[in-house]
């Protein structure tokens, strides 16, 4: 039986596969930052939903992965959280 790190290994052999999940790199980047940025304030995502004037299933579905926010969006999350946006392309 293939423990995780196996069986990642196993299906990024996979070009597209391994394609796809290099393509989720910055999108799961942005999240984890907005999860420890949250985490670091002591929000809630009820408490940062009513800051940014949205509601706490905005907030779950951004951090679960099942939202593409608008850059306006983060922008607000940003602010919410006293951080600051940064968005390059190289």
């Amino acid at each position: 039986m293939q423990n995780l790190k196996e069986l990642k290994k196993s299906i990024l052999k996979d070009k597209q596969v391994s394609q796809h999940y290099k393509d989720l790199d910055t999108e799961y980047l942005v999240i984890s930052q907005v999860i420890k940025a949250r985490l670091q304030k002591g929000f809630s995502q009820k408490a940062l939903a009513k800051k940014i004037g949205t509601k706490q299933s905005a907030i779950s579905r951004l951090e679960s992965g099942n939202y593409n926010p608008s850059l306006a969006f983060l922008v607000k999350i940003s602010k919410a959280l006293g951080t600051k946006l940064h968005v390059s392309i190289e």
